[in-house]
């Protein structure tokens, strides 16, 4: 009998060279990369470990004639052109292939109709569920999708209990980021981000954050400090920051609703001369990798990209598996900021 090449040679690693390194049976390796029964997380943990050392893969051949599913996801983003989905869509990618699921990806572009598309599994059998980032797509044409697939939403749109959730607090990331601000002294703060004539649920929550702090702080939020944007990308927060800079009392800080606008709004401020955070602070939301690597470093709210992407796929995995058939769960992931060059000036 010839013996499993991974195309190097080698022979592939089988579920027994995992269980052997992992120190437990086979059936505990089977239980974990099946999902069939649920395993104790130091267990899993060990048994995945195990996994990604040796390099093992799943049969998925063998899983789809044993269970009748074919081991793929769809994941779909509105804006993949944005480092916030790129960077999360590479977690999710990563989260699934150590349980041995293939992911097919897709762009909506927030278009109600291509979002429904990807709820109700693309029209087809292959697609064993569904983690989707909404931003056109309503609870009504969710409730009567085509197919009833496994379904995990990501963002802040709140489409009810029809799906599993996982978001941040957007709330409360919005509202830390800003007491920042007011913590390092600044008083006169303006945010970049609210949307006209139709604000997304991540501008309504933002702002509500940034409301917050700046109440909570005896401030007022002055209106002539909240410049509308078209979307979240370098050109509008430039755009907005400019029209602050015009006004006849700037702000002495900015906090924007992304990285992407935060680091537009850094671009402005060079242009007009002013020195960042001496003359201006400024902070961002996202903490995509280009964060890091402005000049100055820019201040963020850093969701845990990772965090998201396993629960996601977990949820999701316990839905295909029929593990977890109750009413749709909604799970928070925390958030850190991190403080970095745009907001703090050396004392």
């Amino acid at each position: 009998m010839s013996v499993p090449n991974n195309g190097t040679g080698a022979a592939a690693p089988r579920l027994k060279d995992v269980a052997e390194l992992a120190g437990v049976s086979v059936k505990t390796v089977s239980n974990v990369v099946n999902g069939t029964t649920p395993v104790a997380e130091p267990t899993r943990q060990r048994v995945q470990q195990a996994i990604d050392r040796l390099g093992y893969q799943p049969n998925l051949t063998a899983r789809r004639l044993r269970t009748g599913r074919s081991g793929v996801i769809a994941l779909a983003f509105p804006e993949l052109p944005s480092p916030y989905f790129a960077e999360l869509a590479v977690e999710v990618i990563a989260a699934a292939r150590r349980v041995g699921i293939t992911v097919l990806m897709d762009d909506t572009g927030g278009d109600p109709a291509a979002e429904l598309r990807i709820a109700s599994g693309l029209g087809g059998p292959m697609i064993d569920g569904v983690i989707l980032s909404p931003l056109g797509l309503d609870r009504a044409a969710l409730l009567a999708r085509s197919r009833e697939i496994p379904l995990v939403l990501l963002g802040e749109a709140d489409l009810g209990p029809v799906a599993d959730r996982v978001h941040i607090d957007n709330v409360a990331g919005a509202r830390e980021v800003t007491r920042h601000l007011i913590d390092e002294g600044y008083r006169r703060i303006a945010a970049i981000g609210w949307q006209q004539p139709a604000p997304r649920a991540t501008a309504e929550q933002r702002l509500a954050g940034y409301r917050e702090a700046l109440t909570g702080a005896g401030l007022t939020v002055d209106q002539d400090l909240l410049p509308p944007v078209r979307a979240y990308f370098r050109p509008d927060g430039a755009s907005a920051m400019r029209r602050l800079l015009r006004l006849p009392q700037r702000p002495d800080a900015v906090f924007c609703f992304n990285d992407l606008l935060a680091l537009g709004a850094l671009r402005a401020a060079h242009e007009a001369g002013l020195r960042v955070p001496q003359d201006l602070a400024i902070v961002g939301f996202d903490d995509v990798e280009e964060a890091a690597y402005a000049i100055p470093s820019l201040t963020t709210v850093a969701p845990d990209k990772r965090l998201i992407a396993e629960l996601a796929v977990r949820c999701l995995e316990e839905r295909i598996e029929q593990r977890y058939t109750g009413p749709g769960r909604r799970i928070t992931p925390g958030f850190r900021v991190v403080v970095r060059e745009s907001s703090t000036v050396a004392r």
